[in-house]
């Protein structure tokens, strides 16, 4: 069964903890994961950074998918915010189970 990985990050853990918990409140995942203590590397307006960030990974199903990417949309802090799909297998309890949370 398939499944869709949501991925972003945030530069502070409350705002991870904020993407999270609209996610599970709204239906819009099963499954919010955060990582903490990631370093981006990165070019912004012409210049290179280097930020400490907040790494959120979300399993929805594919119907919700778009419903998770307009919430985080409105409430990310991010200017251009990392907002990334990934589609793929998964076993079919696991599945199943985002299907009936989502």
């Amino acid at each position: 069964m398939r499944i869709v990985i949501f991925l972003t990050a945030v530069n502070t853990k409350t705002f991870a903890v904020r993407l999270a918990q609209a996610a599970l409140q709204a239906k819009a995942a099963a499954c919010v994961q955060i990582f903490p203590a990631i370093e981006s590397h990165y070019v912004w307006k012409g210049k290179r950074e280097k930020t400490r960030e907040f790494f959120v990974m979300a399993k929805t199903s594919a119907r919700k998918a778009v419903s998770l990417e307009k919430l985080w949309s409105r409430l990310h802090p991010y200017d251009c915010p990392e907002l990334v799909t990934l589609s793929g297998r998964a076993a079919s309890a696991y599945a199943r189970w985002i299907k009936l949370s989502t």
